[in-house]
């Protein structure tokens, strides 16, 4: 499944009440992800931001975007984790 126009990763999450599929399109186009540098030090300070101005409930869907891309950069908090 291609991602949606300037994204660069794609999950399909199934709802497990009524069996749909979802297509989660997350991730800008061209970036290079690039856990425990500078740059992902300030990417997981810059998405813990937008991760409280969601409601608890999204907080703690691990499918949202901004959880997925948090996912890939290794961010725990504000920081990084080298692999």
């Amino acid at each position: 499944m291609e991602p949606a126009e300037g994204k660069k990763s794609v999950k399909v999450v199934t709802d497990p009440e009524t069996g749909r599929e979802k297509k989660v399109s997350y991730g800008a186009k061209g970036y290079r992800i690039r856990p425990g540098t500078p740059a992902a030090d300030r990417y997981c300070a810059r998405s813990l931001g937008i991760k409280k101005g969601l409601t608890k409930e999204q907080q703690r869907d691990p499918n949202t975007p901004n959880n997925l891309s948090r996912k890939k950069w290794a961010c725990s908090g504000d920081k990084s984790i080298p692999d």
